[in-house]
């Protein structure tokens, strides 16, 4: 019974963590590298992330400056940003690019918001799957007699707890984001 509960537990961290990965991820007006992690440059025939291809700094909060390892990797990594749905032209120098972000519109600060409260409504969905999932196995676990009436009633409501926990941490992150977004 345990063992179930903490792969509850488990797959609904997990959900957590995919969230904050997304949110990191979403440009806020000011240069993160966690911005690149999704472009992925064909490098001699292999996909591969720009940080695994170069040195990416932030000399200041607005500027991004990347610089590769191989030089020659300059002009596809150019290629591949430009490609993304990022939406800021790199200025290339012959040995390094440099995004500039420039700041946030609000009609554009909305439509993130709009995404970033889409990204957590998906998230709790991926939690409730879980609470279903597990659910399901306590209910077949009671139907083989393997636990009693009372043991899955308990269960339920342990799960239902740790359901609502990861759905009020969900919509603090989502707030959280939201302010840094909209406070910029």
């Amino acid at each position: 019974m345990g063992e179930i509960y903490s792969l509850c537990q488990e797959k609904m961290n997990k959900a957590i963590i995919a969230l904050e990965k997304e949110y990191a991820s979403i440009r806020a007006g000011r240069a993160n590298p966690a911005v690149l992690d999704k472009i992925q440059v064909d490098y001699y025939g292999v996909p591969t992330p720009i940080g695994q291809m170069a040195a990416i700094s932030v000399p200041d909060p607005r500027t991004l400056q990347i610089q590769p390892w191989d030089a020659s990797s300059l002009k596809e990594i150019e290629k591949a940003i430009l490609a993304s749905d990022l939406g800021i032209n790199p200025s290339n120098d012959g040995r390094s690019l440099r995004l500039n972000f420039p700041p946030l519109t609000e009609e554009r600060r909305r439509e993130i918001c709009k995404d970033i409260k889409k990204y957590g409504e998906e998230c709790k969905v991926a939690v409730r799957s879980v609470r279903r999932d597990i659910l399901e196995k306590y209910k077949a676990q009671k139907k083989e007699g393997i636990i009693t009436e009372d043991d899955l009633k308990s269960s339920e409501k342990k799960v239902q707890d740790l359901t609502d926990k990861f759905c009020k941490e969900i919509d603090e992150l989502a707030a959280k984001k939201e302010k840094e977004i909209m406070s910029i």
